[in-house]
């Protein structure tokens, strides 16, 4: 199976993005996708199986638990693939930091601040004494 087969299920991403975090029992991630997903301890097995058997994630006994833990080779893998397209996603990144430092230079030589009217609802006008 391919590994962007594994990983477009929500649930299996899901479980992958639980395991980054750190080594939890299988009763810990079922909880955790039983209660975002609504899906029984069977199927969270299932999906355990699935990263298990394609080498996303690895299993050790802990007298009767049993505890999973990310297994990053191949996400390392999936990083180098994705590697060749980050250029894009980059230079429209670095574009937009370019143009929010340039907005911001902008506002302090003006010495403007923001008009009361966009104000955050939760942060009304100051009332002067």
């Amino acid at each position: 199976m391919h590994a962007f087969d594994v990983l477009g299920d929500p649930v299996r991403r899901r479980i992958v993005e639980l395991l980054a975090d750190g080594e939890l029992s299988a009763g810990e991630v079922t909880a955790v996708v039983r209660r975002e997903f609504g899906i029984s301890q069977p199927g969270v097995s299932a999906h355990l199986r699935v990263l298990r058997e394609n080498g996303f994630a690895r299993v050790r006994a802990d007298g009767a638990r049993r505890l999973y833990a990310v297994e990053p080779a191949l996400l390392q893998d999936v990083d180098r693939w994705l590697e060749r397209f980050r250029g894009t996603w980059d230079r429209h990144l670095d574009a937009l930091a370019t143009e929010l430092a340039r907005g911001q230079r902008e506002r302090r030589r003006r010495g403007s601040t923001p008009p009361e009217d966009h104000l955050p609802e939760n942060h009304p006008p100051e009332e002067e004494p």
